[in-house]
């Protein structure tokens, strides 16, 4: 299949789904491929994602991860998802289109080996810029990237993070402004890894969040 047509058949994925359990409250065609696929392409403008080991942190229904995947097949895409029941969900588009470049982890970030490190991590509305970090920069390899996909607040969330990107030794290299629509701002921060950050990062996800960095 062409790439449009598999974008095309993973979105019908996704709104069958939607009738089970919850993924998405955006049911019309063209307001999900804008807000969704759209979305998740828009860092290509600025950034190529070709021949790289990609983890996408929290994954959900597959955004961005699966509409990356499907654009860039030269690089693999790690998409890691805690809940169940979206993990089984994310495998069987991953067999309905045949992504050989997608694995699924049905785990907790901080559950996953310290040993393996990625060239980038990206992640679209999962957690506070602070927490986001913690829980990504020590899977990363020096020089990696973590693309952090924030809506208009995401500069403020920035300055709360001084601390975490100090302590993590990381640095925001660039910040991409995208508009969804009148009322729908993106701020993509590319964040790169500068040098290891000590071994006791991540913590447990419930010290993380009882006390940010």
């Amino acid at each position: 299949m062409e790439k449009e047509e598999l974008i095309n058949k993973f979105i019908e994925m996704v709104l069958v789904e939607n009738e089970k359990f919850n993924l998405t409250a955006i049911t019309n065609i063209e307001e999900f491929k804008k807000r969704h696929i759209e979305d998740s392409l828009s860092p290509s403008k600025v950034f190529d994602f070709s021949n790289k080991e990609i983890l996408d942190l929290g994954s959900g229904a597959g955004f961005p991860g699966i509409p990356l995947a499907i654009y860039y097949p030269s690089s693999k895409f790690y998409l890691v998802e805690p809940i169940e029941k979206r993990a089984t969900f994310l495998n069987s588009v991953k067999k309905s289109l045949l992504l050989d470049n997608v694995e699924v982890i049905n785990k907790r970030m901080e559950e996953l080996p310290k040993s393996k490190k990625y060239d980038v991590i990206v992640s679209r509305a999962v957690s506070e810029l602070s927490i986001l970090l913690e829980l990504s920069i020590p899977y990363l390899k020096i020089d990696g990237i973590l693309l952090a996909y924030k809506g208009k607040k995401g500069e403020e969330e920035l300055i709360k993070a001084k601390n975490a990107l100090k302590v993590l030794n990381a640095k925001v290299v660039e910040i991409q402004k995208e508009k969804i629509n009148d009322n729908d701002k993106r701020n993509n921060l590319f964040i790169r890894k500068e040098k290891e950050c000590d071994s006791i990062y991540p913590r447990l996800y419930q010290k993380i969040k009882k006390k940010p960095l």
